[in-house]
């Protein structure tokens, strides 16, 4: 019996018109999950029960990102048998409470959403996926927040007896949850190493299946482990075709739970808002790792090489830029320098001259003028012998 059959004897009426959804995945405002394919449903699937494929079916939303509720069931008449089970996105439906009736803000539980799978028993008794809609109305979770969803949130029977242990044994219950969040922690961990890597190679091809501008590029050693990342969006490649004339550079450390640097390469826009050109993960602060980065700068970006790039004096950098950029003017950053002064002055001089070393640099307009004011003031703070400034007001020129 073919599908059609199976669901026109079920007697059970589709509540809503499927035939405006579009599968494609550019429709605006329509979410379809990312996920392998011998996890994804399709009609005419077989499942020896219905908690056979409710339990498929949850598999399938937890690899998506959405979870999931019961919703119509239709029984033979007179044996009160099962015939047909529709499992809908927790989304679904319309909120019956109005914006202005809420008491607190939260998010919205009910967006309209469509997406679902309907199973109906076949002649042979088992039961046969009818009718599969895949496009999402809202945004779906991530891997790292999907086990916070409804569906997935959950107690082993292991859990309850293990609190009513410590229950009887007096401990507190802030304790419990405490010994609970370290074990659930520990698993989690163990069950994703060696795995985040993959997740972040298959998140770059499912937003390069959205966006066919997205450009990614990831480098592994020798053992297979990840060096180096990079990727840029559409969005950030327009932004460097308008403004990429001048890219500020610069790493950051201890962001995140793998040590790695990031290294994010902004710019301005004309009203002065700060735009992002690109992004990196990079394993150490060699000047090959910093080189492997320009280059794959250069291979995403649709306009020439920047005119100008500014960085903090990182001598790996440095030599980085005169390898891959040497058409670019390189400047070193005034805020990075101005910092590093509470280092190399002692306290009380760094307290009477700060202001006047500041203005050397930025109320200058004529290069004569802060090469005036930068003498004046190491008279009168007597720094002729302090090596630090020496090499600053030699770097003048860059």
């Amino acid at each position: 019996m073919s599908v059609e059959q199976l669901e026109a004897n079920s007697d059970c009426r589709l509540v809503e018109d499927i035939s405006f959804l579009s599968h494609s995945k550019f429709v605006d405002n329509v979410y379809i999950p990312q996920v392998t394919k011998n996890c994804k449903p399709k009609v005419g699937q077989e499942f020896e029960s219905i908690d056979g494929a409710h339990e498929f079916y949850i598999k399938y939303a937890k690899e998506a990102g959405f979870s999931v509720r019961s919703s119509s069931t239709k029984r033979c008449k007179g044996m009160n048998e099962v015939v047909r089970k529709e499992f809908v996105c927790f989304k679904e439906g319309v909120s019956s409470i109005k914006d202005g009736e809420r008491k607190r803000f939260r998010g919205m539980t009910r967006k309209n959403c469509k997406a679902k799978v309907a199973v109906v028993m076949s002649k042979m008794g088992k039961f046969v996926i009818t009718v599969f809609v895949e496009e999402h109305s809202h945004p779906l979770s991530t891997l790292r927040k999907v086990h916070l969803l409804r569906s997935y949130r959950s107690v082993s029977e292991a859990k309850k007896s293990l609190t009513m242990q410590f229950s009887a044994a007096n401990v507190p219950i802030h304790q419990q949850i405490s010994i609970l969040e370290v074990e659930a922690g520990a698993k989690v961990r163990n069950e994703l190493r060696g795995q985040d890597a993959e997740l972040l190679k298959e998140y770059f091809l499912a937003k390069q299946e959205k966006d066919p501008y997205f450009f990614f590029k990831i480098d592994v050693d020798d053992d297979g482990k990840l060096k180096c990342c990079f990727w840029v969006d559409s969005v950030s490649r327009r932004a460097y075709g308008c403004f990429g004339d001048v890219v500020v550079f610069d790493t950051t450390y201890n962001t995140n739970q793998y040590g790695m640097i990031f290294a994010p390469l902004v710019g301005v826009n004309n009203h002065g808002q700060t735009v992002l050109f690109a992004y990196a993960f990079l394993n150490d602060e060699r000047t090959e790792s910093f080189v492997w980065l320009f280059e794959r700068l250069k291979d995403s970006m649709p306009t020439n090489n920047p005119k100008m790039i500014i960085i903090d004096q990182d001598p790996a950098m440095t030599k980085a830029i005169a390898q891959s950029l040497r058409n670019t003017f390189h400047r070193y950053c005034s805020w990075h320098l101005l910092e590093k002064f509470s280092t190399y002055l002692n306290a009380i001089t760094y307290r009477d001259f700060y202001k006047d070393f500041q203005q050397c640099i930025w109320k200058s307009k004529f290069l004569e003028e802060s090469e005036r004011k930068w003498v004046t003031t190491i008279e009168k703070a007597s720094l002729y012998d302090n090596d630090w400034l020496k090499s600053i007001f030699e770097l003048r020129s860059r």
